[in-house]
């Protein structure tokens, strides 16, 4: 988001974001005042032990927590999460999660089958046949009228209070079938505001099974991953996709949308999902 758009903000600062003196030309010898989006080191530790790092605005961690654990499997539901708590940590947070036994117990599996690998340097996974994890064929229950999309597009600002500040956050958004935008999340990441969105969508139920996701970022394949693993149907993305996100959304039957601006869009996968009036 450009900071040029960002709006004038007289009420207290939303959590994420810092006021900081920063100095513009002409003038470099005088300290102004601005607005900083805050990104902290957030550990998911699962029952006690520490399974990945991430780098993320501090707000919705909960929501942050249910949606990376649902869309990297190691979760199927969010009732499988039994407690959670946010905590400071010696440089940053930590969000203790309390898995069911079972649930614990396959996380522990995965874990031993990858520490004796040599690692790849591929984004920290372990192996190249490690990326793309198996995801079952979506079913085609969701319809979209691409005309109702400028709606969501015109709104996807509302969900970003931080980047309506600093220019600084990605977002994703729930939009339904009418254009309208019921809930939205953002983060210095795309791929945790895409998780925080998961994870709320999870737990809101029924009421956010129908629509479409929709993220102001590129789509990369771990994008359409994490949307699939989550049994979203349509991704919507404002950039472009990769080839092996178009890979992924072609195997896993998701419609994938890029270059998503008013009154355009490029459909890579399963346009039959899509409602054109000519």
């Amino acid at each position: 988001m450009s900071k040029q758009n960002r709006v004038t903000h007289s009420s207290p600062l939303p959590a994420g974001i810092v006021e900081l003196p920063v100095h513009r030309p002409p003038n470099i010898t005088r300290a102004m005042p601005d607005f900083v989006a805050e990104e902290v080191p957030v550990a998911l530790v699962y029952n006690g032990i520490s399974h990945v790092v991430m780098m993320a605005s501090p707000k919705d961690l909960d929501l942050f927590a249910v949606g990376f654990s649902l869309s990297e499997g190691i979760i199927a539901h969010p009732q499988e999460i039994y407690g959670m708590d946010v905590t400071q940590a010696c440089n940053g947070l930590e969000v203790q999660i309390e898995l069911s036994s079972r649930r614990f117990m396959g996380l522990k599996e995965r874990r031993r089958a990858l520490a004796g690998r040599t690692g790849c340097g591929v984004c920290g996974v372990e192996q190249l046949n490690d990326i793309g994890k198996p995801v079952a064929p979506l079913p085609f229950t969701q319809t979209f009228d691409l005309a109702n999309l400028d709606n969501a597009l015109a709104c996807l600002n509302d969900v970003q209070p931080i980047g309506q500040l600093s220019g600084c956050t990605h977002a994703a958004a729930w939009v339904v079938a009418s254009g309208e935008i019921t809930g939205g999340h953002e983060d210095v990441g795309r791929h945790v505001a895409l998780d925080k969105l998961l994870g709320r969508r999870a737990r809101e139920g029924e009421l956010w099974q129908q629509g479409a996701a929709l993220v102001s970022s590129r789509a990369s394949y771990e994008m359409v991953q994490k949307a699939a693993m989550c049994g979203v149907e349509i991704l919507f993305a404002v950039s472009a996709a990769t080839t092996l996100a178009v890979d992924v959304a072609e195997r896993c039957n998701l419609t994938l949308v890029g270059f998503c601006k008013p009154g355009k869009a490029t459909v890579y996968t399963h346009p039959q999902r899509l409602i054109i009036n000519q």
